[in-house]
């Protein structure tokens, strides 16, 4: 009878103490559930850094792009778009303002520059072994995640 008092009262001191391990870790992972910042961190990093290549493109001009553009059987003006995909599109973000469309533009530039400079890396791997276009795909993917988180504007 005392074996079986003691096994229950260790089951129960088990439980309280498990039961309060959860309470404590919900109310700590609780605080980082914060979907406003979430999303405003994930528009800054994806349209930050993608505008800094915007950024280059405009300091250094875009003769190199025309040349792939062209190359392509594509008209000249074509070239243009990446400042549309790489400065306007990451300002629309930054600003807040014409979020989907400005990530969906952004995720279509990460297709053209992947079609015109990189389709032979789509399935290679990189010289530290990860994927070789880690980072387009990470503008892709990033621009396609902001369009699907964006907060409906009604």
């Amino acid at each position: 009878m005392a074996a079986r008092l003691r096994k229950k009262l260790l089951h129960a001191a088990l439980a309280f103490r498990y039961s309060a391990k959860l309470i404590f870790m919900n109310k700590f992972l609780s605080i980082f559930h914060q979907p406003v910042a979430g999303f405003f961190i994930l528009r800054w990093t994806v349209a930050g850094s993608l505008l800094v290549h915007g950024i280059s493109k405009l300091i250094h001009g875009i003769g190199s792009i025309e040349d792939l553009v062209v190359g392509a059987g594509l008209p000249r003006f074509v070239a243009y778009g990446v400042l549309v995909g790489e400065v306007l599109a990451p300002l629309l973000l930054l600003a807040n303002t014409f979020v989907v469309p400005a990530a969906l533009v952004m995720a279509l530039n990460m297709v053209v520059a992947v079609t015109l400079v990189h389709a032979a890396q789509l399935f290679t791997l990189g010289r530290s072994g990860g994927w070789a276009l880690e980072l387009q795909g990470l503008y892709f993917f990033g621009s396609l995640a902001i369009a699907f988180l964006a907060p409906r504007r009604d």
